[in-house]
């Protein structure tokens, strides 16, 4: 019997186009390399509502790793659990009393399918409608009751830049934090110790798959430990230059069907 693979895929830049689409090509691989018994599962920072559609076009029968690690779970099996690494409540209220400190344009906290944001902005209550999750508008420091999954903070470069340094200096023992390409001056936030290689290696042990037999595929800032993770940690053509340095090897853009392509030469050819 061929070895078994897990592959691991991040959803935005990665498996998705610019347009928020997988491909006929990138399909009819991974349903080809999970028709000859490989494992195909999606490994992102949205939350699970935000990828179920693509989990579901995909016919995935894994689990997922959403939040960047911070919730894992299986979609169609309960019984396998789920692992829940949340922030401490008041680290995420300090964080919000930091940032009145600069200039800032929103915060958002998710607690796995309930979202909390801090002023109210009509276009971001559109973008994260999908789902339909419960929405609460107001200061998070009072309608936040507990632990949340995640934060995110959108704000300017100046003052991200500012924020980020808050972070370093004072909050880098009990958070992880990630800021986002161009053109978003974003900074994502996760309890310390939570990225996409922990929740990764969960799935990989629940199969029992070595290390030697993962295969992952990312471009951004939180997908460096993934690809560090796995023996086949690969960066996509159109992802920074920082997850190319610690990429094992590169593939073609997200526009140009990479993961597709890589597949297909690695296990298909």
């Amino acid at each position: 019997m061929r070895e078994q693979y897990l592959i691991a895929l991040d959803l935005d830049g990665t498996l998705l186009t610019d347009k928020k689409t997988i491909s006929d090509k990138t399909k009819k691989v991974l349903k080809q390399v999970q028709e000859e018994g490989h494992i195909v599962m999606i490994s992102t920072g949205r939350s699970y509502r935000m990828s179920e559609m693509y989990y579901k076009e995909l016919g995935l029968t894994s689990p997922i790793v959403n939040f960047n690690g911070a919730f894992v779970h299986h979609p169609l099996k309960p019984e396998w659990g789920t692992i829940h690494e949340p922030l401490e409540i008041e680290t995420a209220k300090e964080i919000v009393t930091t940032c009145e400190e600069y200039s800032f344009r929103n915060i958002v906290a998710e607690v796995v399918d309930k979202v909390f944001i801090h002023y109210h902005d009509e276009k971001l209550l559109n973008l994260i409608q999908i789902g339909n999750p419960t929405i609460t508008t107001g200061d998070l420091r009072t309608s936040l009751l507990e632990n949340p999954t995640n934060m995110l903070i959108h704000s300017d470069q100046k003052s991200v830049d500012h924020i980020r340094s808050f972070l370093s200096d004072t909050l880098s023992d009990k958070i992880e934090y990630r800021t986002w390409a161009d053109p978003y001056h974003v900074i994502e936030i996760n309890k310390r110790g939570i990225n996409k290689a922990v929740g990764l290696k969960k799935v990989a042990d629940s199969y029992q798959i070595p290390k030697d037999r993962i295969i992952a595929f990312g471009d951004e800032d939180n997908d460096v430990e993934m690809l560090q993770f796995a023996k086949y940690g690969i960066a996509m053509g159109n992802g920074i230059d920082r997850v190319k340095e610690v990429a094992k090897d590169v593939t073609l853009t997200n526009e140009q069907d990479g993961v597709a392509v890589y597949l297909e030469k690695l296990l298909l050819s």
